[in-house]
């Protein structure tokens, strides 16, 4: 046999192997690629975050989605679904007074921009616990009047109100947005089922009690002129 005839039947020969190889390697570059890709998404590469906007309440800020799976029971759910538009309804309100002139409601200013901070972050997490446990959010309180939510119609009275009127009438919404707030907190920590809403409840209830704190120092006692 000729030498180019040998060199052919070698080179045949290592074929074989030098596929398996490279489709080790192939592979072995796949597994690589799909796990960093995955990290990576878990990490939210590709994801394009929100530019911040004045309006709090016409924006869906992006859930802050739990690591682990979570179990919802129905208490947690209700809870979950109930508080969401609650928190949009007072950002919905803020967002109204912050149209008032710059020197207006002095005293709720600050407290307005405190609230406002809490309560966005509040429904990233409400809305990454649903996501957490496959849940979808549904507004099944859309039209009801509920305690301590303010409505659109809560709002169009407010716009209609006296100028003089508008500070006290806001500051009686807001508070019995609070206080209902605490109570829906302390239902959840009674009869709730999954361990991270619960311990959100408890924060929430925390925040809530220091914000009534808050609000009555600066403004006295709103209770006094809430609008029952």
């Amino acid at each position: 046999m000729s030498t180019d005839g040998r060199r052919a039947e070698q080179i045949m020969a290592q074929r074989p192997g030098s596929r398996v190889r490279t489709g080790r390697m192939v592979g072995v570059v796949v597994t690589v690629v799909a796990t960093a890709l995955a990290v990576g998404l878990t990490n939210g590469w590709g994801r394009t975050e929100p530019a911040p906007v004045a309006s709090s309440a016409s924006t869906t800020p992006t859930a802050a989605v739990p690591t682990v799976p979570v179990v919802l029971n129905g208490t947690d759910d209700a809870f979950i679904q109930l508080l969401i538009p609650m928190n949009e309804g007072v950002l919905a309100l803020i967002d109204q007074l912050d149209t008032r002139p710059a020197g207006a409601d002095p005293s709720l200013r600050v407290l307005l921009g405190e609230l406002r901070t809490a309560h966005q972050a509040e429904l990233r997490d409400l809305r990454g616990l649903l996501a957490a446990g496959n849940v979808s959010e549904l507004n099944i309180h859309e039209g009801h009047q509920m305690p301590g939510m303010v409505t659109e119609a809560s709002l169009a009275e407010l716009r209609a109100a006296p100028d003089v009127e508008v500070p006290s009438r806001a500051a009686a919404l807001i508070r019995a947005h609070l206080a209902q707030t605490v109570v829906l907190c302390r239902g959840e920590r009674t009869a709730g089922g999954s361990p991270e809403v619960k311990a959100l409840a408890g924060r929430i209830q925390q925040a809530r009690t220091a914000e009534l704190s808050a609000l009555d120092n600066r403004l006295g006692t709103p209770a006094a002129t809430s609008q029952q």
